[in-house]
């Protein structure tokens, strides 16, 4: 899933937005997370992390140990805008973590930044 053109993946409008234009229209935001995610699970398939981006979409990830109930032990969460920065290479995971705007909890956790950038 790495290398292919984030214009055709994500949409001009979505880019447009991370490097500081009008916000996309949320079926377009949703659309471009929820095929970040997917791309995220087809390239780390597994159930030992899960990756949220409220209010679009979650998924789980990495091979390794399953969680059951209850909140997972590797955890990463941020708001669309960062995902999708991080995806494309916008933004880095460690300015995501010191910017506040990405918590990742976990051992493994760590992975998906191993992962990052989907597309560039």
């Amino acid at each position: 899933m790495r290398g292919g053109t984030s214009g055709t993946r994500i949409g001009s409008a979505v880019l447009e937005w991370l490097d500081g234009g009008p916000a996309p229209d949320r079926p377009v935001l949703r659309a471009a997370v929820k095929e970040s995610l997917a791309a995220l699970a087809a390239a780390a398939p597994g159930h030992s992390v899960e990756v949220r981006v409220p209010p679009h979409g979650a998924i789980q990830c990495v091979s390794g140990p399953r969680h059951g109930r209850g909140t997972p032990p590797n955890v990463v969460e941020t708001d669309a805008r960062t995902w999708l920065a991080l995806v494309v290479g916008r933004t880095t995971w460690e300015a995501a973590i010191e910017g506040g705007t990405l918590q990742a909890s976990g051992i493994r956790s760590g992975e998906v930044c191993r992962l990052l950038p989907l597309w560039r």
